[in-house]
């Protein structure tokens, strides 16, 4: 029976040893991380497992090492440096099997730390605008510990559990995290106008978060029956649906509904979906699955990468050896969308890094991670224009990228090409 304490009482299931489970995204639960590495001098090698969480990660610290461990399925801005610098580690995984790992008690779980709305009128509560994984934890977990906030959006779809789902009560009311707000540069506006040309009316659409994705979002307002079947979204979305350009009316799943794993933006996007029949967000392993992606017609994926190389293989998760971020979901939705009927499925990265090296490279880098192989890849962007790799030979995939690198970089490219190609590098497209 669900019991209200305080957040000090409730860590105390933790023990030593414990492989203990953090809600992703802006749903970290602050206080009881906050009160779990409190209790740093009682505990000795308790794992931490989670996805991308915002907010402070104190337990990545050194001082607390001996504590607590984190191996985390999602390299996110609060846990970077720790994991590059080897006091955090990192699983490599496809988002959509992260449920999996707790369901067929790859990884058991001792408890799981989670945040969720106050109970509606018939007991429910809800993950508010991030479900992902963490209705598996919930499930897979011997002890859930549950931080109630009058600020979590009440978000219909797999998210509403009833309060028995939880072991422990918390109370802390605290306004949920915002990321800092992206202003879209020049290069990132051009590159999502060239993604917006490719985006037909009535298309499903996935996109991730950032200036690219932003930008893209902005350039569609003259755009019709578009839908959303995606992992995540974010403001950027909120004006397309309410001016009508998101209709969801021409998908095949959950027709009618912008489905989603989680979102993450402003409190006007919180209390956007809050209680919105037309928002369902889902269990990622049903969002991500491939076999129910690829049922929406003309599903369009729009996903980011750090790096390509001139046969179309796209790094999207490591700076060379240095963990950036994670696998995600971008494979899940690059499949999803290659089998849809007349899916896109897009890679979009500025053509330069912000010192003016090129991001379209004759390899990658040493350690660079595959995340989409070069067998996976379709469309390739940037801000110098959009190419289709699908059907297309080493050789060409070389001249068609060669064409849309930044033009200071394109004669070092070409030269590599021709050393790795020969004579034979500059066929017809």
């Amino acid at each position: 029976m669900s019991q209200f304490v305080s957040a000090e009482e409730a860590v105390k299931v933790i023990k030593s040893g414990d492989r203990v489970y953090i809600h992703s995204v802006a749903a970290a639960p602050a206080a009881l991380i906050d009160a779990m590495v409190a209790r740093a001098p009682e505990l000795k090698d308790v794992e931490i497992v989670h996805l991308h969480t915002e907010g402070k990660a104190p337990y990545t610290e050194a001082r607390y090492q001996d504590s607590f461990q984190l191996h985390s399925l999602f390299v996110g801005p609060n846990v970077r440096t720790a994991t590059q610098e080897g006091l955090a580690d990192y699983i490599p995984i496809f988002l959509s099997e992260v449920p999996n790992l707790f369901r067929r008690n790859v990884l058991p779980l001792d408890v799981a730390l989670v945040q969720v709305s106050p109970p509606d009128k018939h007991g429910y509560c809800s993950l508010g605008p991030s479900v992902e994984a963490t209705k598996a934890a919930i499930e897979s977990a011997k002890i859930v510990i549950a931080q109630v906030n009058v600020h979590m959006p009440h978000v219909y779809g797999d998210g509403l559990l009833p309060i028995s789902s939880f072991n422990y009560l918390v109370k802390h009311n605290v306004p949920l995290h915002e990321p800092h707000n992206r202003k879209c540069s020049e290069q990132a506006g051009q590159i999502g106008k060239h993604i917006a040309a490719l985006v037909e009316d009535g298309a499903t659409l996935q996109m991730g978060i950032g200036a690219i994705p932003d930008a893209v979002l902005a350039s569609l307002s003259n755009h019709k029956g578009l839908g959303v079947h995606t992992e995540m979204f974010s403001d950027g979305l909120m004006p397309l649906i309410e001016k009508g350009v998101v209709t969801n009316e021409y998908k095949a799943v959950m027709r009618g509904k912008t489905v989603s794993a989680f979102v993450m933006g402003s409190q006007r996007l919180y209390h956007f979906i809050d209680r919105n029949p037309a928002i369902q967000l889902m269990d990622v392993a049903f969002t991500n699955d491939v076999s129910v992606i690829r049922q929406n017609p003309r599903v369009t994926a729009i996903n980011c990468a750090i790096e390509v190389d001139l046969t179309g293989q796209v790094c999207a998760d490591s700076i060379g050896m240095r963990q950036y971020s994670g696998v995600g979901g971008q494979i899940d939705f690059i499949r999803g969308a290659s089998y849809s009927e007349g899916g896109k499925p897009i890679i979009a990265l500025p053509s330069v890094t912000s010192r003016g090296e090129s991001r379209i490279n004759p390899v990658l880098r040493p350690g660079a991670g595959v995340v989409t192989t070069r067998a996976n890849v379709h469309y390739i962007v940037t801000e110098w224009g959009a190419v289709n790799l699908y059907g297309k030979s080493l050789k060409q995939r070389a001249k068609a990228l060669i064409e849309i690198a930044h033009p200071q970089h394109r004669e070092a490219l070409e030269r590599a090409a021709f050393e790795r190609f020969g004579h034979m590098a500059y066929v017809l497209i």
